[in-house]
Formats: structure tokens, C-alpha cells, sequence
């Protein structure tokens, strides 16, 4: 196969020679400049002169004194000109990227050559215009219908808005180019602009050459326009008969809408001789797939074999793996087999996928939201950072410092605490203002960029200090004036749209290369992955501030151009190749609609060639546990025998799902605890309770003195409560050992966490008043008792228990006679509502998790009937019954916690205890049992919020 570059070197040898120094040759990109290069020296026998390679921007460039400015800085320019025309205060970090969205709408103007002043009107009286001429009647009818939606008596808040902010377009258009030429900057449509419109082009070469362009914007017409009338231009176009009339007649395919045009107005430059060869190959014989596959890895990983294929990586540069969704490199390139030497990787690695974007980011959470007025830090975010791997490479003591953090129970460490050594005290030196946080982040950057040298490591360090200077650079001009909250936005945004060059020679091996870098490039081989619609064509529904009616009818860019500019590429990229292999995504998952591209089906209808039409799917498998359990080994039930104890939470846990079970309790994966230090867990805030409620009546637990009206209103005091709690958020925070504790500056959540805690415990004394005179036989007590089940060719003894909330004895209102009763306090979840209609139901898994809340009748009555035979606590054989205060519910005035059992109060769980323990029995013998693997849940909505969802495969 001959490239199409092959015909233009030969073309240009032959009419030019070798000495092409006085020829300038302009590409679209810098790419197809690198394979020119060896076309010319493959077409000469003789040495080659070179010729000047540029691209349309470098050409517009040069003959412009202004220069293209940083983006960051146009992007703040453009948010002065806002606020001055509109008086509006938006935060920067709002403003900037619907900023950069107007600055692309103000290039798609200048680059188009609109009248701005036109666009950017409110015309819904389209005879208000002194001359509206140049529009066609079509134009006019375009802009008339889509203002006549604005002009109803009734326009809706949004139509308000877009018209409030359309009205002043205009004057923010003119205010940010004028405030950019004062600088001489610009963004790049309107240097393009500058540059036809002052006329400013002058003739250096001998020859301008323009080779591979498609479609071209007004200010690229006018300049080509230009040095065409000169005598100094020659144009060599892309294109195949396939999409492009022989004869100039009607245009077959909108992949050629815009190349017939300017073949009529330009010319085609390529000898006549040539253009059959080159033009004419896309009804030649092809080797054509389209495959399915239902996820874009399962394409990615498809890539080793299919370059091992027919040995396809053998052919180097003439073949190529093209990505519509360049989210795809990076399963790309770790799919790449070992047999290939060379790739050339022509898209960017993501800055935001690498560890220092992680580190960065973790760095401004500590610097800007961790950092407390008294000078300390939230342990929280000092915790991130020090166990970020990049910790290592400030200092070696940041694991040390780590552990004597944890081991100390430090929540709120200071500077003296962390500056063990010289770079930890620069970490967390104090740094006041956006200037001198950019300057640290340098310094950090500068500290860690040595400490490793893998090449993605130095690129990524490289990059982020890059977009880090430039940001100290536009805060110490004065360019760049905001808040640290929204520097820290700003920089986060940044780096999502940053990504790392990858470097290497481009004309030798595979190609890895986005759609767009395929321009005015052939290949033999090539595989085109994610082509779905939405990817191809891409941009369809990109978003502006020009609506479509005055897109078309001002001649920008719209919808239809796009459509036409990737059937282009989709066409041209596949013309001369003989071996094309589509894939597509069939999922229909993250909006994804799993349709293959229009090009594709077009290619089916129009295309004249054979198309295999294939599947892929994956080789292997996770291993899906949902089938078979998992089998009680040898190793399993010994570990299980060498358990003492089994905690009713454990047992539920059992039969809400068996697997979640064995995770927790045999595998030993724990859920991590979240930081107290931010916001409490339900566990937490539990506990601080439980502890609160526990101190409130410590001095009158198991002394045989009775809890009073009068005492319990001394204990009720605010003052008092408050107190208590205080103490118990320090034992939670800071262990039991009181040499310990701080003074806690609460935070925002801590603080509605400690009102509502200091609320639930003085409605308990609430509740508690009600039943008094009551004695409190205990507090938080542990209450056990021991079952047998077989073991092996023996038996085993369990201890069952746990440890209770509370014990009292009370005088029952309606009897009049005394009970005990076991409480358990509920801090969270729902109410029993309408309870269970027997005990059987308690151990059936069918019902584990439900509203009924068989966990809370399990636990309950446990413990109950262990205090129902407990000589200690019950010497006199009282009647014993289960309660649970739903403290968030508990606000009526006659309120009982007591349970039921098919709406029966439980006055004495004695009646039920034998039911009770015959299922506790089979239960204890079931999970003992090595002939029965754990299954997981038949109910799926208890794996909704599983934190072993992930594991089990269900």
C-alpha cells in the first residue's frame, strides 16, 4: 500500500526537485511533517533539501505580533471583563469552566469571521438592524423563529436568564478582546483574525504547499484565498472517489462535503497521472470485522492477541490501534504483548490518574480544610498524607510519625508535634495566603521530583509543577486573584484536563493514536476501538452559549459540521488500508446507549465489501461464589473451633448472609472505622451514648438505692449532662486512659452530634422519670451462657452473650407488680413496628434484615433469659423482660419499651424460652456444621450497602 504522503513527496520531487528549501509545507498537525520527511528521501536519489515544516498555526503565527496567551491567564482576563460588564460577584472557580466554554464560542467567531456584534444581539425584531442584507431569507427565517420563543408575555425564569446574559455578550466580546490587546495576547481565533483582517500576511516562501486539510474555518479560506492570488499556493487534498465526485458533481458522502467544495474554489495540486492511484482505494479489496463487546476492557485486552494475529506487530508503523474513547490508553498500553518492540503513543497519559495528583490533592485538603484556627490539624488529613507512598519520599521518619499519631490518640496535633525532622517541618510549616500555599506545593514538588526514576514518575512530578508555576506566576502578577478555596477548585480542575506526553520516535513502531492524530496517515493494519455513537462522531452535543439557530445562520460551527468532519476521518482512516478490525460496546451502562456508529452501518449499506460480524467475549472469569458457597475446610473449622464466643451480632450477621459471616467473623475482613475526628460514625455516636447513659447512673448501679423523681431532675441539668457527654466524646476519642484526654474544639458535625447525643440523654431521664421509684441492678454488663453442640466425634461448648445495656427493676404500672427488665438502647434505625407473630420467625433467614427486626428480638431475648436465671441478678426469680428504647422515637408520655410477640407484651420471657432456645440450638449446630458451605443472601437488598459486595460476586 502507498501511503497518500508517498504521492505527495513524489509529486513534489518532481516538480520542485531536491532543493526544496525555498517550499514551505503546512499540515493541519506537526505529525505527517515526520513522515514526509522519509517519503521525500525514499522518493530522491540524491540528497534532499528540506523544505519548511509548519502547521496552519504556526503560518498564522508568524505574521501576527501578538501571541497566543496562557489559559489559565485568558481565562481570568475574560472573568475581569465579566464582572465588570455584569456587576455579577461569581466565584472564579464557578466562572471557569463555563469560561472556557465562551472562550470557545468567541473563537468559533473570530475563526469563522461573524460579526459579533450580530451574533451576539437579541433580535426578535429582526427590523430592528440597519442591514441584515447579507442573510438569506433561510437565515433570517432561522433567527426569527428561534427569538419568537423569547417574545411570549409568559417567558420562563430560564428564558430570563439566558437573555439577561445573552444582552451583554456582546459587551464582554469587545471588553475582553480589547483588555487582551492592551497585552498583546490573545486567544487563538482571534489572532487567526487579526492576522486577515490588518493583512498582515507577507510572502516568505517561494512556494506554500498545504497538504491534508479538511474542513477549513472563514479566517484559513481567506489566508489560503490569499496566497493562491499571489501565485505562491498549491493545495494536495485527502480524499477518495468513494466520497468525492470524479468530476466534481454531486458529493456521494458527507465525509466529502467540504473537500468538493474547495477542489472547485482552490484546486487540486496532485498530478493527473497520480490521482487515479492515489484516490481510487477504497473500493479495493478489504479484510473488514466489526465485533461486539460488551465492556471497552474486554476490547483493550483484546489488543495482545489481535496484534499477534498474523503477526500484524511485525509491520511496525503500518499498524495502528486507534482509540475514539482515549480513556482506553491506559488498559491499552498494559495489554501491549512482550514480543513488540516499539510504540509510539501519540495521546497523553491522564496527569489526573497518576500518584502525585492524588498527593497534590491530599496536600490542599491539608493545607485549606485541615488546618485549625489554633494553629493544629484534623488528624484526618494528616493521616492521608502521611500514608500517601510519596510520604516516604519527603521523609523516612512519615511512617514513625504515623504510628506514634495512632498510638497517642493525637486528633488535633500541632507543629511541634509533626516536625520531627527538616522536611516534616517544611510539610507542615504555616503557609498564609494562595502565594505562599503555590510556593510550598513548589517546594514539596521540588523535594520529591529525585526520589524516583521511572519516567511516568519524573513526567508526572514535571507536569504538576508545571500547572503549579504557572498558577504562582499568575498569583504574583496579580492575575489571579481569589480565595484559597477556590485555588484549591481551580488546581483540582486543572489537573483533570492536564495530560503527560508520551515521548519516543514517532515513524517507528505500532502507533497508539487518538482519531484525530490520524490525519494525512495510512496504515495496512488498523484497529479502531470504542466506536460507538457518541464516540464516532465525537462532540455532537458539545455545549456553547450559541444556540444552534444562530450557529447556522451566522455560519459557526454546528452539529452538522461535526457530523461531516468525523464521517471524514472514519472514511479516509480506513480508505487505503486492506485489514480493519471495528470494536464496539454493547453496554448500555453510564448513559452508554451500545449502539455501533453511524459510519459503521453506512459502511454495511454503501461500502460494496464483505463484513465479518463477530463477538468477543472474555476468556476468563472471576470466580463467582454465588454458585457454591464456600466450603467448610479442615482449616476453616479448625478456626472456627478455636472460637470461645459467639455474639448475637455475629449470629445475626449469620443469617442476614452467611458469607457476609464467614468475611467478618472467619476471614477477619473488618470495614474500616471511620475518624472520629470528622464526623462520627453510628458506632461512634452510639458509643458516646451508651457511655453518657452508663455515667449518668454509675453512682447508683447495684448499691440498692432507689432512682427518684428528685434524683433523676438533679441528673437532668443541662449543666450536668453536658458534662457527661463532653467526658465521653474525650474517652471516645482519646481512649480510656484519662492522662490523655484534650480539651475538644468541636467542629461543625461534632457539634450538632454532641446537642443531639446531650438531647437523647436528657429525654432517657425523661422516660425514666415516669417509672420512678426503679432500682438499676447493672450497666453495661457482660451476660454469657454456654450451649453444646457435636464437634467431630465430640462435643463443643459455646459461650453465647454479650454485654447489655442496662438492668433495672421496675414496679410494673399495670400489674402493680415488680419486673425486671433488660434494656437495650437504639440510637438509630426504625422502630419496631409491628413486631413478630412467633419466636420461629427470629431464626428464619427469609426474614433476617426486615422491618420486623428479628435481629433486635434475637439479642433481647437472649439476654433476658440469661438474666431470667441469673441467681446474682435475680435472686428471687422475677418475672424478666426484653425492651428496646428507640430514643428517636420515644416521645409519647406513656411510653413502654417492652417488646411483643404476636402483640402480646413480653411480661416474662421465661414463656417463650423454649421455643427460643431450640432455635438457638439448630442455629449454633448449622454454623458448626462442615457438611453446609456459607451461602450468600437470597435477599439482594441486603447486598445493596454490602462492604463485601465486591468479594462474594453476587
Amino acid at each position: 500500500m502507498k501511503s497518500f504522503l508517498h504521492y505527495i513527496a513524489k509529486d513534489i520531487i518532481e516538480k520542485y526537485g531536491n532543493d526544496l528549501s525555498h517550499i514551505a509545507l503546512v499540515f493541519p498537525n506537526k505529525r505527517a511533517a515526520l513522515f514526509l520527511n522519509e517519503e521525500l528521501a525514499q522518493c530522491s536519489d540524491k540528497p534532499v533539501w528540506a523544505p519548511n515544516y509548519l502547521t496552519i498555526s504556526d503560518l498564522f503565527r508568524r505574521y501576527s505580533s501578538l501571541t497566543v496567551g496562557d489559559p489559565i491567564k485568558l481565562v481570568c482576563e475574560l472573568y475581569k471583563t465579566y464582572t465588570e460588564v455584569t456587576g455579577k460577584d461569581e466565584t472564579l472557580d464557578h466562572f471557569y469552566d463555563w469560561g472556557r466554554l465562551l472562550i470557545s464560542d468567541f473563537d468559533d467567531v473570530d475563526k469563522n469571521m461573524a460579526d459579533a456584534k450580530m451574533v451576539f444581539s437579541n433580535i426578535a425584531n429582526i427590523h430592528e438592524f440597519d442591514d441584515i442584507s447579507y442573510l438569506s431569507e433561510e437565515q433570517k427565517d432561522i433567527l426569527k423563529s428561534f427569538f419568537g420563543n423569547f417574545s411570549d408575555d409568559h417567558n420562563s425564569k430560564l428564558k430570563e436568564l439566558f437573555l439577561s446574559l445573552w444582552n451583554k455578550l456582546g459587551e464582554i466580546y469587545a471588553g475582553f478582546r480589547e483588555r487582551l490587546s492592551k497585552q498583546h495576547i490573545a486567544y487563538e481565533g482571534m489572532l487567526y483574525r487579526a492576522v486577515v483582517d490588518e493583512q498582515t500576511i507577507k510572502v516568505e516562501h517561494e512556494k506554500y504547499i498545504f497538504v491534508g486539510f479538511n474542513v477549513l474555518q472563514r479566517v484559513e479560506q481567506h489566508l489560503f484565498s490569499f496566497l493562491k492570488s499571489e501565485g505562491v499556493a498549491e493545495f494536495y487534498w485527502d480524499y477518495d472517489f468513494h466520497y468525492v465526485s470524479r468530476n466534481n458533481g454531486n458529493i456521494p458522502n458527507e465525509a466529502g462535503k467540504y473537500i468538493s467544495q474547495y477542489i472547485k474554489t482552490l484546486g487540486d495540486s496532485l498530478s493527473e497521472e497520480l490521482r487515479g492511484e492515489a484516490y481510487d482505494n477504497f473500493r479495493k479489496q478489504k479484510d473488514i470485522s466489526f465485533v461486539k463487546a460488551k465492556t471497552e476492557n474486554i476490547q483493550a485486552r483484546c489488543v495482545s492477541s489481535w496484534l499477534k494475529e498474523n503477526e500484524r506487530y511485525e509491520d511496525g508503523k503500518r499498524t495502528a490501534i486507534v482509540m475514539c474513547a482515549e480513556n482506553l490508553l491506559q488498559a491499552i498500553v498494559h495489554s501491549i504483548p512482550d514480543c513488540v518492540e516499539n510504540v509510539n503513543v501519540t495521546t497523553g497519559y491522564p496527569l489526573s490518574q497518576t500518584p502525585v495528583a492524588s498527593f497534590v490533592s491530599q496536600l490542599l485538603d491539608m493545607r485549606i480544610i485541615g488546618t485549625r484556627g489554633d494553629g493544629g490539624f484534623r488528624i484526618s488529613f494528616i493521616r492521608k498524607v502521611l500514608s500517601h507512598p510519596f510520604a516516604t519520599h519527603l521523609s523516612e521518619k512519615s511512617q514513625e510519625l504515623l504510628q506514634k499519631l495512632k498510638e497517642d490518640r493525637n486528633m488535633f496535633p500541632k507543629y511541634e508535634d509533626l516536625a520531627v525532622d527538616d522536611n516534616l517541618s517544611m510539610l507542615f510549616k504555616s503557609c498564609q495566603g494562595n502565594e505562599a500555599i503555590l510556593r510550598w506545593l513548589l517546594q514539596i514538588l521540588e523535594t520529591i521530583a529525585p526520589k524516583n526514576d521511572s519516567p511516568l514518575y519524573s513526567e508526572s512530578v514535571f507536569n504538576m509543577y508545571t500547572i503549579i508555576n504557572r498558577l504562582t506566576t499568575l498569583v504574583e502578577s496579580g492575575d489571579l486573584t481569589i480565595d484559597c478555596i477556590t485555588l484549591q477548585k481551580l488546581v483540582k480542575q486543572l489537573i483533570a484536563t492536564a495530560s503527560i506526553p508520551f515521548h519516543g520516535e514517532p515513524a517507528i513502531g505500532i502507533q497508539i493514536m487518538g482519531v484525530l492524530e490520524t490525519r494525512n496517515l495510512d496504515f495496512d493494519h488498523i484497529l479502531l476501538l470504542s466506536c460507538n455513537e457518541g464516540n464516532m462522531p465525537k462532540g455532537i452535543r458539545d455545549s456553547s452559549f450559541i444556540p444552534y439557530s444562530i450557529r447556522k445562520a451566522y455560519g459557526l460551527t454546528t452539529v452538522d459540521n461535526k457530523v461531516a468532519i468525523y464521517s471524514y476521518y472514519f472514511h479516509r482512516l480506513i480508505q487505503r488500508a486492506s485489514d480493519i478490525t471495528i470494536m464496539y460496546n454493547t453496554s448500555t451502562e453510564n448513559g452508554n446507549r451500545g449502539e455501533m456508529s453511524r459510519f459503521m452501518l453506512q459502511l454495511m449499506v454503501e461500502g460494496g465489501h464483505d463484513i465479518k460480524r463477530l463477538a468477543l467475549h472474555a476468556s476468563q472469569s472471576s470466580t463467582d461464589n454465588s454458585n457454591g458457597g464456600i466450603e467448610k475446610t479442615e482449616a476453616i473449622m479448625e478456626k472456627m473451633y478455636s472460637y470461645s464466643k459467639l455474639s448475637p451480632t455475629a449470629l445475626n450477621r449469620y443469617l442476614r448472609c452467611q458469607l457476609q459471616f464467614y468475611y467478618n467473623n472467619i476471614a477477619g475482613i473488618r470495614e474500616p472505622d471511620d475518624d472520629i475526628e470528622e464526623q462520627l460514625s453510628s458506632r461512634a455516636f452510639g458509643n458516646i451514648f451508651h457511655n453518657a447513659s452508663e455515667e449518668i447512673y454509675k453512682d447508683v448501679c447495684g448499691t440498692g438505692k432507689m432512682v427518684t423523681e428528685s434524683l433523676i431532675e438533679n441528673l437532668a441539668k443541662k449543666e450536668h449532662v453536658q458534662e457527661v457527654v463532653d467526658r465521653m466524646f474525650q474517652k471516645e476519642m482519646f481512649g480510656e486512659d484519662t492522662s490523655r484526654w484534650k480539651k475538644i474544639n468541636y467542629n461543625g458535625m461534632q457539634l450538632i452530634s454532641r446537642e443531639v447525643i446531650i438531647r437523647y440523654v436528657q429525654r432517657l431521664l425523661e422516660i425514666d422519670k415516669a417509672l420512678a421509684p426503679f432500682n438499676i441492678l447493672a450497666l453495661e454488663k457482660d451476660m454469657f451462657e454456654e450451649i453444646t453442640i457435636p464437634a467431630g466425634n465430640g462435643k463443643k461448648t459455646i459461650k453465647i452473650g454479650g454485654r447489655i445495656d442496662r438492668l433495672d427493676m421496675i414496679t410494673d404500672p399495670d400489674t402493680g407488680r415488680r419486673r425486671i427488665r433488660v434494656i437495650d438502647y437504639k440510637t438509630g434505625g426504625t422502630d419496631i413496628k409491628s413486631g413478630i407473630s412467633e419466636v420461629e420467625e427470629i431464626f428464619d433467614p427469609a426474614m433476617a434484615g426486615g422491618t420486623n427486626h428479628t435481629d433486635y428480638y434475637l439479642q433481647s431475648m437472649l439476654y433476658s433469659l440469661i438474666a431470667r436465671k441469673c441467681k446474682e441478678l435475680n435472686p428471687y426469680g422475677l418475672p424478666v423482660s426484653p425492651a428496646l428504647i428507640f430514643i428517636q422515637h420515644a416521645f409519647s408520655e406513656q411510653y413502654d419499651p417492652t417488646i411483643y410477640i404476636n402483640k402480646v407484651k413480653i411480661i416474662d420471657v421465661a414463656e417463650y424460652e423454649e421455643d427460643y432456645r431450640k432455635g438457638m440450638q439448630q442455629l449454633v449446630e448449622e454454623i458448626y456444621n462442615p457438611g453446609i458451605t456459607f451461602q450468600p443472601t437470597a435477599n439482594d437488598k441486603h447486598c445493596e450497602y454490602c462492604a463485601y459486595k465486591a468479594l462474594c460476586g453476587k
